[in-house]
């Protein structure tokens, strides 16, 4: 409500209204303060003569009564008037603050729920590329652990060949050796 266009355009007519009101309490004021000197300075002359009939006396005291009460009341409406101006301003500056503050609070709470999803899908993308990761090192452990269990199955056939022709070897040594002239019961030569 205090932003509104009707509402500027009335401040900004209004503004001179004010300022021409202050300026005619200034005269107020100021003619209160000189008709107080003036009423004042002739009863100080009226005292040092004091040949002043009582009547003229009462009339003294009925102007100078009247020039003091409207130096009072000129003062006081200055003096409200200014501080009447200044709550208006701090008012209006305090709704201003208001409302803007309930725009940055739900600006605040919008942008807490965005972060929070995205915190959240950043987590279940999180969570989802750790599993992916995990699968991945799963596969590669079983793949690593066949290679294991294949390197081990073909060391033993290795093994098992590496025997095997070492038994045929000696087999064929003897065989050699039996061609060759020594028997199995017959002397041997050391090579």
């Amino acid at each position: 409500m205090f932003k509104s266009r009707f509402l500027k355009g009335i401040e900004s007519q209004f503004i001179y209204y004010f300022y021409i009101l202050v300026a005619i309490l200034i005269l107020f004021f100021l003619d209160a303060i000189r008709e107080m000197n003036k009423y004042g300075d002739e009863q100080d002359h009226n005292q040092q003569a004091h040949g002043a009939h009582l009547d003229t006396q009462m009339q003294m005291h009925m102007r100078l009564f009247r020039a003091q009460r409207n130096f009072y009341i000129s003062g006081f409406a200055l003096m409200l008037t200014l501080v009447i101006k200044r709550m208006v301003s701090l008012i209006t500056e305090n709704a201003t603050l208001d409302i803007e503050k309930e725009a940055a609070m739900k600006q605040a709470q919008s942008a807490s729920r965005a972060a929070e999803t995205l915190m959240a899908d950043s987590g279940d993308k999180k969570d989802s590329e750790a599993e992916n990761k995990l699968k991945a090192k799963d596969e590669e452990l079983s793949k690593a652990l066949k290679d294991v269990e294949s390197m081990k199955s073909q060391s033993e056939n290795l093994t098992k060949e590496y025997d095997r022709l070492l038994e045929e070897k000696d087999r064929l040594e003897r065989k050699v050796r039996i061609l060759d002239g020594e028997g199995p019961g017959g002397d041997k030569k050391d090579d």
